[in-house]
């Protein structure tokens, strides 16, 4: 954590520099003395140490300045820094003007010129000051602003790409918090230009993209090398899983995510099935864990990046990335997952980000605080983000097609679905309309046992509803099934006509798609087990199918 700081203001050089020497000699090791000439300079340094997010602990100030009196200073300083003690330094005849300062800058204390000795009548009385400023201190948060509007989808893309790649942020609702009209004053900027981004170092930008604040924050978004051994497209489990088992045996690897790391699974509430965490783990915690392994043995981690197209040359095969550039491989492992399917409902498009979110959505479990909550889905997911939204929710209900969760969802969740007294579930139930102008209102309920619709309010509706490959970039360059799954192994050879598309004399191993050395694995490939688990064996597994294969290139 930075020193918090000591600001001293006096239009006289020389009186200037003997306040910082004297100031710099007793605090220096505790506090940055900075200062200034005149107020108006003075409130400059204010204004950027607000961006900086740095704190200033006292303000001592020479009340006989041109354009700005020290008072004036005080007085404008006090509303950016309220907290910070102030001292007016005055001559002799300046007596009536510090104690007018008391009531009306909330000084806390005046000092006659000149202060000679310091250690007798400036050092005891900035050390009380000092003391007690310390002991009320609290750090103001270090991380990235973002202030913006509960309802616009953009705040939600943000928040949501922070909260998933782990960097810590600071969310200001505009509508609710007099802080966020602050920060929106420091920086001028236009509240229509909103969400506005605020970084550590005191630079700002409104309406950035995801690539921008990767870019800033330190997230890696460029490759190296223009060449690996395996490059990775898809960073939840599966492909985790990869590149760990890849890079620890030393295959030059990189993993490309278009996102967060930890794909779906990195989404989840609470996973309390996964082998070996027998009080569960977070989706979070288990990507955040996965990511560090892989990076320590060597894994380059690019995200957010997406990969838009692949073409074969020779023994090669060159991934086409977002923005222009190229990297080429020997083997590829396409671990993209799957998302879940939009709800089609009139009008759903325009209030997704706005109350209407697909999937756990963790950044905005907490406006979820003393609201009716809604979810749509009946797999595990929908279960464990019921169970999570409970906590703070005044009430959640799940909403079923069918007539039973059991074929569908994990017998722990359905026991504590059960258990929990604010979590309903109404079956034979489907959502046919949604309400809202510029943020969900209400949603439309069809009841298919009664034959009856029913419009609820509600701000905040979760959806859950089947699972949708992310293939569609790969049209032309791998077999696939009608639904885009990847087609591997013994189902592409199951395939009469993709079987007659393999033109090597070996068989296709387990995981390889109708490309030699395009591997697949995960909730992408055909015929996958839709689990944590299964999906970081298959990455393990592929591995070392990816081994057999570059020992023949």
């Amino acid at each position: 954590m930075v020193n918090p700081i000591l600001l001293t203001v006096d239009d006289d050089p020389g009186v200037l520099r003997v306040i910082e020497r004297d100031l710099r000699q007793e605090y220096g090791n505790r506090f940055r003395v900075l200062r200034a000439d005149s107020g108006a300079k003075a409130l400059n340094v204010l204004q950027q140490l607000k961006l900086r997010n740095e704190m200033p602990a006292l303000f001592l100030v020479d009340q006989r300045m041109p354009q700005m009196t020290g008072v004036q200073f005080l007085e404008k300083a006090m509303q950016i820094f309220p907290s910070a003690k102030r001292v007016l330094l005055t001559a002799y005849a300046d007596t009536d003007a510090a104690v007018y300062a008391i009531n009306t800058a909330k000084i806390d204390y005046y000092l006659l010129k000149p202060w000679e000795p310091p250690q007798e009548l400036l050092y005891p009385v900035l050390n009380d000051l000092l003391d007690d400023w310390v002991s009320s201190y609290r750090p103001a948060f270090e991380g990235v602003r973002l202030i913006g509007s509960r309802w616009s989808p953009k705040s939600h893309q943000i928040k949501d790409f922070l909260a998933r790649n782990h960097v810590p942020y600071q969310w200001l609702d505009m509508e609710t918090e007099d802080e966020a009209h602050e920060w929106i004053l420091y920086t001028q900027c236009n509240p229509a230009h909103l969400p506005l981004v605020i970084y550590p170092d005191g630079s700002y930008i409104t309406q950035p993209t995801c690539v921008q604040i990767a870019e800033k924050v330190g997230l890696k978004t460029r490759a190296e090398m223009p060449f690996y051994d395996v490059v990775i497209v898809g960073a939840g489990p599966a492909g985790l899983a990869a590149a760990v088992y890849a890079a620890s045996e030393g295959l030059r690897t990189v993993l490309i995510e278009k996102e967060a790391p930890g794909g779906q699974a990195g989404t989840s509430s609470r996973i309390e099935n996964y082998l070996g965490f027998p009080n569960g783990l977070t989706g979070a915690d288990l990507a955040r864990r996965a990511v560090t392994q892989a990076k320590r043995f060597g894994v380059e981690i690019l995200t957010p990046q997406e990969v838009s197209d692949i073409r074969l040359q020779d023994s090669y095969r060159i991934v086409k990335l977002a923005d222009g550039t190229e990297l080429s491989c020997h083997s590829l492992l396409i671990a993209t997952g799957v998302s879940y399917r939009k709800l089609n409902v009139p009008d759903i498009d325009k209030l997704t980000g706005a109350g209407v979110y697909y999937g756990a959505a963790t950044s905005e479990v907490l406006s979820c605080m003393n609201e009716d909550v809604y979810i749509v889905g009946a797999a595990n997911s929908a279960g464990q983000a019921a169970v999570h939204i409970s906590k703070y929710a005044r009430n959640v209900t799940i909403l079923v097609r069918g007539d039973s969760l059991t074929t569908s969802m994990s017998k722990y969740l359905i026991d504590q679905i059960l258990a929990t007294d604010n979590i309903t579930v109404r079956f034979h139930s489907n959502i046919v309309q949604v309400h809202g102008e510029t943020h969900l209102e209400a949603i439309t309920i069809a009841d298919a046992t009664i034959g009856e619709k029913q419009t609820v309010p509600t701000k905040l509706l979760f959806i859950f509803i089947g699972a949708k490959p992310h293939t569609d970039w790969l049209t032309n360059v791998v077999e696939r099934d009608e639904q885009g799954f990847i087609l591997t192994g013994p189902n592409l050879m199951g395939n009469e006509r993709c079987s007659k598309a393999w033109k090597l004399d070996r068989q296709p191993f387990l995981l390889e798609s109708s490309v030699p050395g395009i591997f697949v694995a995960g909730d992408v490939r055909c015929g996958s087990v839709k689990r944590v688990a299964s999906g970081v064996g298959e990455g393990a597994i592929a591995v070392q199918f990816i081994h057999q294969y570059l020992s023949k290139v």
